[in-house]
């Protein structure tokens, strides 16, 4: 296995420029392990969605290193990003981004659509994501149908089809009651457990204490890098 880091980012900063320029994300340095299980956490307006978009190639920064893999962001052209995206992370969304019209099948089947494997191979691929999310009896129905935690247990299940060494959760309980919210987590602890590394921006407590390390940004700003501090009364909501 590479020594090398899945991310390091040196004095990272994203400015938008307007009437006012607004100073999103700020000098932020940090290294993420293959594995880990990351929580990003801060207010609104703090940077943790910038950050996230600039981590998983949506956007770019204004200064500053970022190197995905070994490979620095300001080395590749937007084709090569748009690949990188699709072949090597997964995305978990707090709005679940599925088609409504089209089956669960086919949602997942979607990061595949442009993989040169064979139709047999993408289709094996498919049913095991289905099936590693307990929804193996929902394969052929609409997407619009499912209940909330259906739709992002296909979410993560369109994550994983490409056996993506990171994922990336932005807020993927936000939209769910708890005992949804609970099954998506666990899911989520299940595949770091795996050897996944998992990167999760949230804005409750109760879900960040499912990683072991948090960075807590504050008006774009890194305040906090170190060990996730396990709380008795978020442990117990855990259960």
């Amino acid at each position: 296995m590479t020594d090398i880091p899945i991310i390091d980012v040196q004095n990272l900063s994203k400015d938008y420029a307007g009437d006012v320029v607004t100073h999103a994300l700020r000098d932020a340095s940090f290294v993420i392990q293959r594995g880990e299980f990351v929580s990003i956490m801060g207010p609104s307006g703090s940077g943790k969605s910038t950050l996230l978009h600039i981590l998983s190639y949506l956007d770019r920064p204004t200064n500053g290193e970022y190197m995905f893999d070994g490979q620095g962001i300001s080395e590749l052209h937007d084709t090569d990003l748009a690949l990188i995206r699709n072949s090597k992370m997964g995305f978990i969304f707090q709005a679940f981004n599925l088609l409504s019209r089209a089956t669960v099948y086919e949602n997942v089947e979607l990061p595949l659509m442009y993989s040169p494997i064979s139709i047999g191979e993408r289709k094996t691929k498919v049913l095991q994501a289905i099936e590693s999310v307990g929804l193996s009896d929902k394969t052929d129905v609409a997407a619009g149908k499912l209940s909330g935690g259906q739709k992002q247990r296909v979410a993560i299940a369109r994550a994983l089809v490409n056996n993506p060494p990171i994922i990336f959760a932005d807020e993927p309980t936000g939209n769910l009651d708890s005992v949804s919210g609970k099954q998506v987590m666990d899911i989520l602890k299940g595949l770091h457990t795996k050897g996944h590394t998992v990167i999760l921006v949230t804005h409750e407590t109760y879900t960040a204490q499912y990683g072991d390390r948090l960075i807590r940004l504050i008006d774009g700003l890194v305040e906090y890098d170190g060990v996730m501090k396990k709380t008795a009364s978020n442990l117990h909501s855990l259960k």
